[in-house]
């Protein structure tokens, strides 16, 4: 008999084949002497619509919510139902007597395989490949010790508890929104208290009234000194007019240095990387958002096979991966990780429990390079900076704390003390991996009492103040959200996970309830005023933290189903009956000046996946279209961004918006004016990736020529 091997996607699925020795390559599936491996394309099966259980469900009304089906159905997705089939095929061949579950080693990948399970009918007895990474090595080990499959029950119970969680609160409050005022509004379990954050943030950033301080800075000829209040050991003046009667005390004013402290500090090395961790100082160091380390990072897990399992919410190893890595280090031997490396493998690797604590791994271990050999030009620029963060932060781990003495000089003139603070270092330590990169980003201020090089001085050294600096100041407000500080934030309160963090980040940004302007993310005028129409219960970070706490219960064993989702099924009827009694009123904020051609309301501006796009705030008319400028894929030839299609006296061309080049459309009508539908399908052709490939110059050069022999 031989194994229905189930991956995630083809890529996976035609790796772990050729570990397997499948050679016989079908449309979709490949087949060996023992194994029959086959794959999903995401997921095959989902939660079934509204109108899946009752067709009044098409039309969206409040009358109808909430909507709350005794027992959820599951459905087959339309766009990959042919890969469905071929499964549903495959599981009636007799000679196929085992299921093996090889999906991402998480929550949702066994959500993906027992679904399609389900669906299919599969009785059989079925085990779990669990692995956390993609070499060869790994596939081998982990068929020689596959796990049984109803060892992860609990987790498959977590899953579909969230998957309904999701559908029955997000599909209802996003339907009671939507048909209460006319407009495209959804929220969520997770997405409506990270945006609830963002809002905080912002609100506590308008009501800051900023306040003026001053600070003095004493030039003491070898170092400076910073003014300190003796017994509020406050460097801030709030009375201006006390600063300036200060200020001239300590002109020239002779002093003595009051104290000397030295005191010798060390630093460990900061623990391996968890995704949320990485996703943090990817966005900090390179301006990564969350989702663009994760889209990466999974390329550097299956592609390359170099990192291990990528969501993963520890930072710890295990103790059976000890004898493997020196192997490793090995491995990443070359380029500017050898001489880093080198000294390491001379001796015995120096592993602690800050580095190995099993207690402390669940499902997966830390985000670690794997034992595959490192090939550094095989990898985009991208994939590199990603790769040196994880390297350079598992060599660290290796090296001894950062040792340094921490000196404080204190000084007195004309009364006043003065603090100076230096560094002497010791031993760089884990440091020296780094150069002299930036570990850690700090964005507070300090007042000026930054560190320096300080003097060899004693306690009763007489000092004069050489020079004397007034600083006028004002307190800061808060900083907006960045990516980095909002995951932190998100990890704090509990919402989500590190697999799904980036995707909710995403969302938010897709539905125009957030916006980037730089690296910073703003609440939109949308997502301002969405907050005010949804329940106060689903804007709390704390309830959405208790239902993930109880999520992480439930897939460890310890958790009642029914019960979560019982109080689930409560929740939606409280919020649905807040939501049809409110009185509150929503006001489109991206209307523009021009009337639906079909009922004459303003047209919103909204945006697509190519561009902007105007459609009809009432959604009853449906009426859309492009805006005037809509983008294509077509490439600009100086600078390759996306050109625009716009329309002049002359027909349809395209336009970089950087640089202003233009390139006329192929014009297909042989001289004559195009019809409406011939736009329609010229648009749609260059609007698809075929056309980055067209040269629509030639193309454009033979059309001219054609249509003057023609005349």
């Amino acid at each position: 008999m031989k194994s229905l091997v189930l991956a995630e996607k083809p890529s996976v699925a035609r790796e772990i084949a050729r570990v397997l020795g499948c050679n016989q390559k079908h449309k979709t599936y490949i087949e060996g002497p023992k194994y029959v491996v086959t794959w999903a394309l995401g997921h095959l099966v989902t939660l079934a619509e509204p109108e899946d259980y009752d067709p009044k469900y098409k039309t969206w009304n409040l009358e109808d919510l909430p909507i709350l089906p005794e027992h959820m159905k599951l459905k087959v997705m339309k766009e990959t139902n042919h890969q469905f089939r071929a499964i549903s095929q495959l599981v009636k061949r007799p000679d196929l007597g085992e299921w093996i579950i090889a999906t991402d080693a998480g929550r949702e990948g066994e959500l993906v395989a027992r679904w399609i399970m389900e669906m299919v009918n599969w009785k059989k007895p079925f085990k779990r490949l669990w692995i956390s990474s993609q070499t060869d090595k790994a596939i081998k080990d982990g068929f020689a010790s596959l796990k049984p499959g109803k060892n992860y029950d609990p987790l498959y119970d977590s899953a579909v508890c969230r998957a309904e969680a999701d559908w029955l609160i997000g599909l209802n409050v996003t339907r009671a929104l939507t048909s209460k005022y006319n407009a495209q509004l959804a929220a969520g379990r997770v997405q409506t208290p990270t945006l609830a954050m963002i809002i905080q943030r912002e609100n506590e950033i308008k009501s800051f009234n900023p306040v003026p301080y001053w600070t003095i800075q004493a030039d003491f000829g070898s170092f400076t000194g910073v003014w300190r209040d003796a017994k509020k050991q406050d460097s801030r003046l709030f009375e201006e007019e006390k600063a300036k009667i200060l200020h001239k005390k300590l002109q020239a004013a002779a002093g003595r240095i009051a104290g000397v402290k030295t005191k010798e500090k060390s630093e460990s090395h900061p623990l391996a990387y968890d995704l949320t961790e990485l996703q943090r100082d990817a966005n900090q160091r390179y301006g990564f958002s969350a989702k663009q380390t994760l889209n990466v990072l999974q390329r550097l897990y299956e592609q390359h096979k170099l990192v291990t399992y990528p969501r993963t919410d520890s930072r710890y190893l295990t103790t059976d991966m000890v004898p493997t890595l020196k192997n490793r280090l090995e491995n990443m031997a070359v380029g500017p990780y050898a001489p880093l490396i080198r000294p390491l493998l001379k001796n015995t690797l120096p592993v602690s429990g800050r580095i190995v604590n099993d207690s402390k791994v669940t499902d997966h271990h830390a985000i670690i390079p794997t034992e595959e050999r490192l090939a550094l030009g095989t990898l985009s620029n991208d994939e590199k900076k990603l790769y040196d963060l994880i390297a350079r932060r598992f060599i660290s781990l290796f090296y001894p704390a950062y040792r340094y003495d921490s000196l404080t000089v204190t000084a007195e003139a004309a009364g006043e003390t003065f603090h100076a603070a230096g560094k002497v270092i010791k031993d760089n330590g884990w440091k020296a991996v780094y150069g002299k990169e930036t570990v850690a980003h700090n964005e507070e201020e300090n007042d000026g009492e930054a560190e320096q090089e300080l003097p060899a001085v004693k306690a009763g050294d007489t000092v004069t103040v050489k020079r004397c600096q007034l600083n006028g100041l004002l307190t800061k407000p808060p900083l907006r959200h960045t990516e980095a500080s909002l995951l932190t934030l998100m990890e704090k309160n509990n919402l989500g996970t590190p697999a799904t963090r980036a995707d909710i980040i995403e969302k938010l940004l897709q539905t125009d309830t957030i916006e980037r302007q730089g690296n910073r993310l703003f609440p939109t005028k949308k997502g301002l005023q969405l907050m005010d129409l949804v329940a106060g219960e689903l804007r709390s970070p704390e309830l959405t933290a208790r239902w993930e706490k109880e999520l992480e219960a439930i897939a460890r064993g310890n958790g009642n189903s029914k019960q979560f989702l019982a109080g689930i099924r409560h929740q939606t009827k409280e919020m649905i009956k807040d939501i049809k009694a409110s009185a509150s009123a929503y006001k489109p904020h991206n209307l523009t000046g021009s009337r639906c051609p079909e009922c004459g309301q303003y047209l919103q501006e909204i945006k697509g996946k190519r561009g902007k796009i105007l459609v009809c705030q009432d959604r009853s008319c449906g009426y859309r279209r492009n805006a005037e400028n809509q983008l294509s894929n077509k490439r600009c030839p100086q600078c390759k961004k996306k050109m625009e299609i716009r329309t002049g006296k002359a027909g349809k061309y395209f336009q970089c918006k950087a640089c202003n080049v233009i390139e006329m459309l192929e014009d297909k009508g042989g001289g004559k004016k195009m019809n409406k539908r011939q736009e329609r399908m010229l648009v749609q052709k260059y609007s698809s990736e075929d056309s980055l490939t067209s040269n629509l110059g030639d193309m454009l050069k033979a059309a001219l020529e054609k249509q003057k022999e023609e005349q």
